[in-house]
């Protein structure tokens, strides 16, 4: 792994969990796998249902914390409700203050139904001024205007209020399915910001087996998705809104 110097010289948590498109799920799942990062410890939360994911045998808890060098990764297989967002945003700045995380980027999936699903967009959005540099030099579009609302919306209002800056990217996606072309340029946006070597081709022949393999994770997800938008229409809306 090749780092850049600057990003070298800090502590970088990168944040990703199931919302549109799975494409955080995605593309931080791919980097842990391709970068081989070690795990090194788990969140639990009591409000969450009880929940165990096996992969080749192994036994891993929902939410896993992964380090290599100066990256940490915190990666959610479970969606989660705006409430209990607010509870895993504070748990995710304790770590920072502990472990000295000097940034924190997130990577979600913006819907968009008109998008070109050969070439999606990527946007980018900050907390805090310092990190705008990141935009520009990576010549990222930045996230003008729209609305955010829900698990997205609560942990940008927690980290706005942190010390902490974060960068959050947004890629064009379908709300509906998994969409790893979304989650590809995610990846390979992610991989300029750290000044990664990845290589996407085995994303890119796995297109049809990743959609099949995350199907019951994606149907979690719209569930979750569905439940914040009716408790957005009857008025009960994250604080961003209030």
């Amino acid at each position: 792994m090749s780092i850049s110097k600057n990003l070298a010289e800090e502590n970088v948590l990168l944040v990703g969990f199931p919302s549109n498109g799975l494409v955080g799920t995605f593309t931080i799942s791919y980097l842990v796998h391709y970068l081989e990062m070690k795990q090194i410890g788990e969140i639990d939360h009591p409000d969450l249902p009880p929940t165990l994911f096996v992969e080749d045998g192994e036994i891993l808890p929902p939410i896993r914390i992964y380090k290599k060098n100066n990256l940490f990764v915190i990666l959610s297989d479970l969606p989660f409700d705006p409430f209990v967002a607010y509870d895993f945003a504070d748990s995710i700045l304790d770590y920072c203050k502990q472990n000295k995380i000097k940034k924190i980027i997130i990577i979600s999936g913006m819907e968009s139904m008109n998008r070109n699903p050969k070439s999606p967009k990527i946007f980018g959005l900050v907390t805090h001024q310092s990190l705008e540099e990141l935009l520009y030099k990576n010549g990222i579009s930045k996230f003008l205007a729209g609305s955010i609302y829900g698990t997205d919306a609560a942990m940008i209002t927690a980290f706005r209020k942190s010390k902490t800056p974060a960068l959050i990217l947004y890629a064009e996606c379908h709300p509906f399915f998994p969409d790893p072309e979304a989650s590809i340029i995610a990846i390979t946006t992610l991989a300029k910001v750290l000044d990664v070597k990845v290589n996407t081709t085995d994303i890119q022949k796995k297109i049809e087996w990743l959609r099949i393999q995350h199907r019951n994770l994606m149907e979690e997800t719209i569930r979750s998705l569905q439940l914040q938008n009716q408790e957005k229409s009857q008025g009960r809306v994250p604080q961003i809104y209030r």
